[in-house]
This record gives C-alpha cells, structure tokens and sequence, in this order.
C-alpha cells in the first residue's frame, strides 16, 4: 500500500491547502495554459505566464482556505482531486467548458450514456491525477491547533493570498488587462477555479428557496379550423446531435439522405439551435423564451408549448423517448420511455433503436377519436460519442469508421464515416416515419417535422462533441438539421413557405400553434413559419 512504510509528516490544515493546490496547478491544467501560450507565446511573455500560473495557484488556494475548517478541509481537498482529474481530462481530449450548462448536462445524463464516454485514458486520469493524490491526502495526518490559533492561521493565509494575486496583477496590469478583456475564453478552462464558478451559477439559476408556482400559458387555446377540416396527425421528431452540413440534403458530398431525397421534403438548411446541448436546447426550443432570453429557471417555472395544446382540449399528445428524457418538457403529458427493451421492441447488444419508438404508434392513433394528435419523438440519433453504436450494421456504409469513443485515438475520416452512418440510419427512421403518416393521407392532414437539438464537433481545431458556450460555439455545434414533409391536403391548407430563409429554434412555439391552427393571445404570428 503507498506510504504503508513510510514514516508520514505531520502537515498543517493550511499548509496541505497550498501542497493540493500546486498540485492541481500543476497536473490538471494542460489545456488551460496550451491556450495561454498559444495567446501570450512563451518566448516573450515568459514572466506574465509565470505570475497566471501564481495567480490560478492563490485563486484554488484561497478558495480552499475560505471553506477550510476541521471537518470540512479533506472531503473538500479530495473531492476536488477526483472531479478536478476528469475536468482535466475532458477539456484536454475533447475541449469542452465545464460550465453551468455543462453541468446541468452531465447531471441529466443517465448511466448508460456515462457508460459511452468511459475509456482507458480516462481511467488513467483518475487513477494518477485523482485517485492516488486523493488517498494520500486522505492519509496524511493533519496537526490541528485550537481555534484561535486556526483562526488566526486562516486570517493570516486568506491576506497573503489576496496580496499575492494583488501584487501579480498590479505588475502586469496590461497584461491582465487583454487576458480578460480580449482573451476571455481562456479563463473557462483553468482548473478547479472555473467548475468551482460554475457549481455556484448553477446552484444559483436552479434551486430555489421558495416554492415553483408554474406560469400557466395559453389557457385561451383554442382551435379555430371548421368543422368539415380533417384532423390533423403531426409527428414531431426531435434529432440529437445531428449538423446540418452533414446531410446531404444541405449539398454534403457523401449520400446521407438516399431515402428523404426520395421524399417531398421541405428542407431548411439554415436553422440555428438554442443551445449546444441537450439540457438547454430540448426545453429552449419548446419554450415561449426566446435564445436571448432564456434561461432555466425561467423554464421550469413556465409552461410550454405542449401545455398550450393541451390546454385547448382538441389536441391529444404523447412523447416518445429514445434518449435520457425530455428535459422537463413532457411532465404534464403522457410520457414513454424507449430506451429499454420493456417498451422498446427492437433493441440490440444493449442499444434500443430509434424506429423502434414507431411500434404501436398506428393503435395509438386509432384511439384518438376526434381530436387533433401531436406525437413527440426523441432521438438517441448521433449521440456522441461512440457514433458506431447509432446504427445497426446493416447501415455501416461509409467505411473506415472510428470503433471506440476515444475519438483522439481516430483518423478525422473514421470520426466522420462513423459519424453519417448514424446520420445514415436518421434518413431511414424520418423516412419510415414518413411512410405509417402516408396510411392516414385519405382520413387525415399528416406532417412529420424533423429538428435537432443541436450540433456537434467532430475534431475541427481539436474541438469534439458538444456543450461550448454559445458565444465561443463554433456553427458545427448550433447550425442544426431540421425539415418538414406534409401530406398535399396540409400543404394546399398553408401559404408556400421560404425555405432558404434563416430560422432558429425560437420559431418552433409559434409554428406548432400555428400548424393546429390554434387562436391563443400567446400566438406570434411572425414567428410562424408556416403562417
């Protein structure tokens, strides 16, 4: 066992604070000062690279020392070294932020997609950078001193600290100046410091120490079509992770849609998402809110789309979901879930299609007398990033591909030929969808509408996955695949709408009213596409 024969030293509370956090400086920081010398180079900048590696330092330490007290001072120093070692590791293989949304992101992702991101490397980052310096620290012992003098010792420590970040940024001033005016981004992957921030926004902007009372929309909704007008059946389908400039219908050279091109598809190839992840952009784009202003705290607290059809009574709804879930969107309408085998009839080596969320839907429909239908759909669609596991075998078209999630470990080729066989096995599961509305098209108006939640990186400048701050998110994360097919008795009922026109996903709300025709105050009609 480390240090089972070793004599062990007697360390001060404050003094193991500042031995962790040169540590962390030191082993979990790779990315963090890769971007820094790429904006300050070595060569010339050498003392201010110096005095941001000093400042990082105070800034982790004084953190800890702030928190620090006799019981809370290890559970604090190796919850960090573990959480600090995946940070690390994320942002050095994939260059993702851990910021609040991120955060929300992971905490809203079930095991078995945490399953597809686990890899020898990883587990290497743990064992070295978190598991092992965590056991050490957890051996060593601590000399504890009475409370005036641990307070003292604090006091002391807490000053010293600020004058060391003080003295450093008062030196080089100009230098700090542009860091944080010009450079702005850098700061997003220092560790622990940037995860520690974002904790506290996301604590902030989710708990909530008085009671949610929802803000109830459209309880006017009504629908306004007459009488002799056949009912409509929609089928939503909501993508994950699918960019527009992987479909072929967008002119991408390899044939990712054969069967949609087959189809009378209106295709709008300039639709931007909400977010770049799916635990912003799934209930952004249902919300009334538009991008720039919202926020979660706002979502959960206001009812959406969904609830305004509901509301008018003639509108019969049901979510399907192939991913984890419907990020609070479905709470208050009937809710399936497909991603197991209990629902899911067509799953394989523990991965459950998404055509599989198609079986039963025809019974479902024949129960719904007199009433319009909305049927959501929730891709598990290009979910990154073990992209081969997407598509059954049968789709695996586009060869090399890239056969493990270490997406670092692949040729940019094998990414991306792994990457549009998933998008491959889309085009197949729109079109069946297609196909079971094409039964009802003498009985019913039918639509299927197709729209991802955001996009995805596929190693562009290092970059892979999803998640980056919207403002820093380069397009292959927000520039999304969306598309409509109707039936010619919807089609002839709505004027011609212009495709080449851009939209985002603040379009969707009004849209869905409008294409149930449905007359509530909360209506915009210059938000409709199809108005």
């Amino acid at each position: 066992m480390i240090l089972k024969d070793c004599p062990i030293k007697t360390y001060s509370q404050n003094r193991l604070i500042l031995l962790v956090s040169i540590l962390l400086i030191l082993v979990d920081n790779f990315t963090f000062f890769r971007h820094t010398i790429e904006a300050y180079p070595l060569h010339t900048h050498i003392g201010f690279l110096f005095s941001v590696a000093v400042v990082l330092f105070a800034l982790t330490a004084l953190v800890f020392t702030l928190l620090s007290s006799k019981w809370t001072s290890k559970p604090l120093l190796i919850l960090t070294l573990l959480i600090s070692s995946m940070a690390g590791y994320f942002m050095d293989t994939y260059h993702v932020i851990i910021d609040d949304s991120m955060i929300r992101n992971i905490l809203q992702t079930d095991i078995k997609e945490s399953l597809d991101l686990l890899s020898l490397k990883q587990g290497l980052y743990l064992l070295f950078f978190g598991i092992i310096p965590a056991y050490i620290v957890y051996k060593i012992p601590i000399k504890y001193v009475s409370t005036k003098q641990a307070l003292w010792q604090k006091f002391t420590q807490i000053v010293i600290l600020i004058l060391l970040i003080t003295i450093n940024i008062f030196i080089f001033s100009k230098h700090y100046t542009t860091f944080l005016r010009e450079h702005k981004p850098l700061r997003f992957s220092s560790n622990p410091v940037y995860w520690f921030y974002s904790i506290g926004k996301y604590i902030q902007g989710t708990f909530h120490g008085d009671s949610i009372v929802m803000q109830v929309l459209g309880e006017d909704a009504k629908i306004i079509s007459n009488d002799t007008d056949r009912h409509k059946i929609i089928i939503m389908v909501v993508g994950e992770a699918a960019r527009a400039d992987h479909f072929s219908l967008n002119s991408y050279s390899k044939e990712t849609n054969p069967l949609l091109k087959q189809e009378d598809i209106l295709n709008f190839p300039h639709v931007s998402s909400c977010g770049t992840s799916t635990a912003v952009a799934v209930p952004c784009m249902f919300s009334i809110y538009k991008r720039k202003n919202y926020s979660y705290k706002k979502a959960i607290r206001t009812e959406n789309v969904l609830d305004v059809l509901h509301h008018s009574k003639q509108v019969a709804l049901l979510w399907r979901d192939n991913n984890s879930d419907s990020k609070g969107v479905a709470l208050r309408i009937p809710y399936q879930q497909y991603k197991s085998p209990q629902n899911n009839t067509l799953c394989e080596e523990g991965e459950c299609r998404d055509i599989g969320m198609l079986v039963g839907l025809e019974a479902y429909i024949e129960k719904q007398k007199n009433k319009d239908i909305l049927i959501i759909l929730h891709q598990m669609g290009n979910h990154g990033p073990a992209y081969y596991k997407r598509y059954p075998k049968s789709f695996e078209t586009f060869t090399p591909v890239c056969q493990t999630n270490q997406l670092e470990a692949c040729s940019k080729e094998e990414i991306n030929n792994a990457y549009d066989n998933a998008i491959l096995y889309t085009d197949y599961f729109l079109t069946q969808t297609i196909h079971l509305l094409k039964k009802y098209t003498h009985t019913h108006k039918t639509a299927m509408l197709y729209m991802s939640d955001h996009g995805e990186s596929l190693g562009e400048n290092g970059i892979y996955l999803h998640g980056l701050p919207y403002f820093m998110a380069p397009s292959a994360q927000t520039h999304i695949a969306a598309m409509v097919w109707m039936n010619r008795s919807l089609k002839q009922s709505i004027k011609p709408i212009d495709t080449d026109k851009s939209y985002t996903q603040d379009n969707l709300f009004h849209s869905l009213l409008g294409l149930f025709e449905v007359e509530t105050k909360v209506y915009d009609k210059t938000l409709d596409i199809f108005h």
